[in-house]
């Protein structure tokens, strides 16, 4: 059952994160992803709301953090969970790990793309 309550919900945050993005993108140009960004941050807002509502207050039980935070918002956007799991390294004042998180998520993950791309163009 926790599979599915995830499904639905990663389901449920692409279509919302491909027609919430295309509708920013549609209206700000293409000179800057847009789109991109501004699904990103509200998706950073709404995992730290969600989490914080669910973890902290007692809001919600395992279902709804499944189908919210690891579906909803991990189809919506997987930038909104390294946001939350860097923060939760800074609170616990494990700034080294929230560095090498950060850093190295980035170099990573900008590395793999031109990998990516780089092996794509050659075949």
């Amino acid at each position: 059952m926790r599979w599915i309550l995830v499904f639905l919900g990663g389901g449920l945050g692409s279509v919302l994160r491909f027609e919430f993005g295309g509708f920013v993108q549609a209206r700000a140009g293409a000179a800057f992803p847009w789109g991109t960004f501004c699904v990103n941050a509200v998706g950073c807002f709404a995992i730290g709301l969600l989490a914080t509502w669910i973890d902290e207050r007692n809001g919600a039980g395992l279902g709804a953090r499944l189908f919210l935070i690891a579906g909803l918002l991990g189809g919506f956007t997987t930038f909104s969970t390294f946001g939350l799991e860097t923060f939760r390294l800074l609170e616990e004042a494990r700034y080294a790990a929230a560095l090498g998180n950060a850093a190295g998520s980035f170099a990573v993950c900008l590395s793999a793309v031109v990998i990516g791309v780089a092996v794509g163009r050659a075949r």
